[in-house]
């Protein structure tokens, strides 16, 4: 199973730290296209080593063969937020991770009132593994079910 996984990079990467720990939680179950997003060395400019035009087609042709979309969305992103328009039109399972850190701050309406993306508000980082686990089991459940 292959996950693209969504998170902040230009937006702001003081979630960085947690994106790492995601995506090696992910590695041990699936394959993560998006490993990059987790790496510390990685700064708020994006990446350098390829041109914005490169990023975009490489990152739209990961998006098309992902069997899922998990997107970490704490921390408001213009990057995912069209990444996850871009899932949502290409049909794609899409888990939205949200930890409410700040309790004036909600999140944005276009994901938690969007039917189609799995919403899970997490406490702390075992509640978002645990519901990592559930999503990609209802997934796999769905592409393969049992006969």
């Amino acid at each position: 199973m292959k996950i693209y996984f969504a998170a902040s990079i230009r937006g702001g990467r003081k979630d960085q730290n947690k994106y790492n720990e995601l995506i090696g939680f992910l590695s041990s179950k699936v394959e993560v296209l998006t490993e990059h997003v987790g790496d510390s060395s990685l700064g708020q400019t994006g990446e350098q080593d390829f041109t914005d035009k490169e990023i975009y087609q490489r990152d739209l042709e990961w998006l098309e063969s992902a069997d899922a979309v998990i997107a970490e969305v704490t921390n408001p992103s213009l990057g995912v937020g069209y990444e996850l328009g871009v899932a949502e039109k290409l049909n794609k399972p899409v888990l939205c991770l949200y930890e409410n850190k700040m309790e004036d701050r909600k999140l944005s309406a276009m994901i938690s009132g969007n039917l189609k993306f799995r919403t899970f508000h997490c406490k702390n980082m075992e509640q978002a593994k645990e519901e990592i686990v559930s999503f990609i089991d209802s997934v796999k459940a769905k592409n393969h079910p049992i006969l």
